[in-house]
């Protein structure tokens, strides 16, 4: 294998450890800040429930960023990855939880400005649309559950002890289905810019055929996976407890409402069902997990009273999400110029 090859995937790699510093805190955050779950359990299930999610699941997602822009050279590639990373790990240094797919779509965008493509207008207006059904789908979801669970207890009431373990027991398990919709959904982010260039040939091994795109979201589940444990921790305090007074059962909620939307965006088989129902279909989209757990945050504050909500956090978080696209396209455009006109790579 040629090593210039894993030198260009090293911002994808980059890329992958900033979105799990940054985007654990969405599945983990409100279970951690609640301190109903040890950071050190968070992350070791996180992070199995992330690369399988990747592996099993991802493929979805990243066809339709894939139609945003085909970056078949690997310099690109690297470049519009590095960019989408540098502007998210700028905002994870400030404790924010933002947007890894508003960075990767803005990066894209810088790159179609650069090499003079056309951004595809219906795919473009497809991910705009879901960035803003994202958060506002999840506090639907979580108002709903929210609802529903309030009545169970009430029908079927249970004991305290009892019911404080039941709720560690949901965060856990929410946490790990989180995580495995946060990998199907967000590995696009992390790798989706490199599948066009095919950097590494399929292994054949018998009747089964490990693939390069398969081969890629191994490496972005383990990088997801690594920032998860290295650096996750600052951004699950400012999603858990800063944003809003959660009780552990809200935190619950939160996270199952996360999830469920995430795996909406993610699920081939989901879109196979709905069209096979003549019923109008979900795109499958690299949606934002921190618009998700925050929508939903923000969803049950309300229900509670809005007094719960810290606006001053919450307008940080939204001017993050904001910037983020429009940092990261700049970046992108000038890191190509730059790789074009003084290394002399081919960028396009």
């Amino acid at each position: 294998m040629d090593p210039l090859v894993l030198i260009f995937l090293t911002s994808g790699l980059f890329l992958g450890w900033a979105l799990g510093a940054n985007d654990a805190a969405n599945v983990f955050g409100t279970a951690v800040g609640t301190k109903m779950v040890k950071f050190r359990t968070a992350a070791i299930i996180c992070s199995v429930f992330v690369i399988l999610g990747a592996l099993i699941s991802g493929a979805g997602a990243s066809h339709t960023l894939g139609k945003l822009g085909a970056i078949s050279a690997l310099p690109g590639a690297f470049m519009t990855a590095l960019a989408a990373a540098a502007a998210v790990f700028s905002m994870t240094k400030s404790g924010l939880p933002v947007s890894t797919s508003q960075a990767i779509v803005g990066a894209i965008i810088g790159w179609n400005f650069f090499s003079g493509n056309p951004t595809d207008s219906n795919t473009l207006t497809k991910i705009l649309l879901t960035w803003v059904l994202c958060p506002v789908l999840a506090a639907i979801i979580a108002v709903i559950l929210f609802k529903s669970l309030k009545l169970y207890s009430k029908l079927f009431p249970v004991h305290l002890i009892r019911a404080d373990a039941y709720t560690r027991i949901g965060l856990i398990m929410a946490g790990a289905f989180g995580a495995y919709s946060l990998g199907a959904n967000n590995i696009a982010n992390v790798v989706g810019v490199f599948i066009p260039a095919k950097p590494f040939p399929d292994l054949v091994f018998g009747t089964w055929v490990f693939s390069s795109t398969q081969q890629l979201f191994l490496m972005g589940g383990l990088a997801i996976a690594i920032g998860v444990f290295t650096y996750s921790k600052g951004v699950m305090m400012t999603v858990g407890g800063n944003l809003g007074r959660l009780s552990a059962t809200a935190a619950f909620i939160a996270v199952m409402s996360h999830s469920i939307v995430l795996f909406l965006f993610a699920s081939r088989g989901l879109e196979a069902w709905l069209a096979g129902q003549g019923l109008p279909t979900i795109p499958l989209v690299p949606v934002s997990s921190s618009q998700a757990v925050v929508g939903a945050i923000v969803g049950i504050s309300i229900l509670q009273g809005t007094s719960g909500i810290r606006w001053a956090t919450l307008g940080k978080i939204v001017a993050g999400w904001v910037a983020t696209p429009f940092a990261a396209g700049i970046i992108c455009f000038i890191g190509l110029f730059f790789l074009q006109n003084v290394f002399g790579l081919v960028v396009k």
